[in-house]
């Protein structure tokens, strides 16, 4: 998925379930910075104080190192959760083991990672490691059929779009309108070089798992043909994801919870359909005005997102306005620093990594050899 539901729809999730505006301001954001957090390393200040961060991302677009993408400790817990081929801990499997990587939507796993969050939720960067699990969460859904690892179950082929009844779409330029990923022209040739160099996560198929509202098909690397429905799946990730926060905000990771409001799940479903746009940042855009304008039950609510520079998380932490950082630049330090949205966050994806790989996929029998 992308910045307009890692961010806005997660936002409206949170409204909806419970949260008041800063509570759902924190998770949804949070939730977004998995995505943008790609600086890993220590932070020196100037005092002397150091601080280790975690990326929990590396941006897609950068191909010239496919030796960091495939041995990078973000992609199983952070996008690519292993489902356990939709198994129990303890049952047994009948396929090969990398079924049991790839991703499946709300899975075993993704419930125990949920369970485990909510249980935990009162540590100072509660807030922030909901925003990261919901960000781990929806993506189940988002990146079924893929994994984490470098895999022939990765590759694609025979990519398609359809229409909403299953027919293909008889449209030659839709790979044009999909152009978002690149920020510019979509070439077949840039997924046949990431497909062949290195089977990682769905960067064959570029981003046709993170547009709401496509439809489409392809083979993957096993010869299986896997269809998909986008806009059914990313409702049913708003739907359980408007759960998942309703519990957490009461404490209790079985509690009933009612189903989202009918108007605002219609709602939330027309605009996955009407924000029909590539790029992901101009459907962030159209999320957020309509937001503004009042489209759900819980009000006007202006909502902003800036991950680097004057006004982000980190620029209030680091006072710093860089994207990447120098190896060897030192920091201001002040007081604010420890209690700040930023390193809360870091806390959040270092103690959220942790559990999934050391303790969550090891109850499945999973160990991913991840740090």
């Amino acid at each position: 998925m992308q910045i307009d539901f890692h961010h806005a729809v997660t936002y409206v999730a949170a409204r909806l379930a419970g949260m008041d505006h800063t509570k759902a301001d924190i998770i949804a954001y949070a939730a977004q910075y998995v995505d943008d957090a790609t600086n890993h390393g220590y932070i020196r200040f100037n005092n002397g104080v150091t601080y280790s961060r975690v990326a929990s991302a590396h941006k897609m677009l950068d191909y010239s190192n496919f030796s960091e993408l495939a041995n990078h400790r973000a992609w199983v817990p952070f996008h690519f959760l292993p489902g356990n081929d939709l198994k129990k801990a303890g049952e047994n499997h009948d396929n090969r083991f990398i079924y049991r990587l790839v991703c499946r939507p709300g899975s075993y796993v993704a419930q125990d990672m949920v369970r485990d969050c909510i249980l935990d939720r009162n540590r100072p960067y509660g807030l922030h490691r909901l925003g990261v699990t919901m960000h781990s969460y929806i993506d189940t859904w988002a990146h079924y059929g893929f994994c984490g690892t470098a895999h022939e179950i990765n590759r694609a082929n025979d990519i398609t779009t359809l229409n909403a009844d299953g027919s293909e779409v008889r449209d030659r330029n839709i790979k044009e309108r999909l152009a978002g990923f690149f920020k510019g022209v979509f070439d077949n040739v840039a997924s046949d070089f990431v497909d062949t160099v290195q089977p990682l996560g769905h960067g064959a198929v570029l981003s046709y798992p993170d547009m709401p509202y496509l439809r489409w098909k392809y083979k993957n690397g096993l010869g299986d043909t896997i269809v998909r429905d986008n806009p059914r799946d990313f409702m049913a990730a708003a739907q359980a994801m408007y759960q998942a926060i309703a519990r957490f905000r009461l404490g209790e990771p079985d509690a009933p919870v009612a189903p989202m409001a009918e108007k605002d799940r219609n709602t939330i479903a027309e605009l996955t359909m009407a924000f029909a746009d590539a790029d992901g940042d101009l459907r962030h855009k159209k999320w957020l005005d309509a937001i503004a304008g009042g489209a759900f039950s819980f009000g006007k609510q202006k909502v902003s997102y800036t991950p680097k520079g004057e006004g982000s998380w980190k620029y209030q932490a680091l006072a710093t306005d860089k994207a990447k950082d120098d190896d060897h630049e030192v920091f201001p330090y002040r007081d604010c620093f420890l209690a700040s949205d930023w390193k809360l966050f870091h806390d959040a994806a270092i103690a959220h990594r942790f559990n999934v790989v050391h303790h969550i996929l090891l109850r499945y029998g999973i160990c991913v050899g991840t740090g």
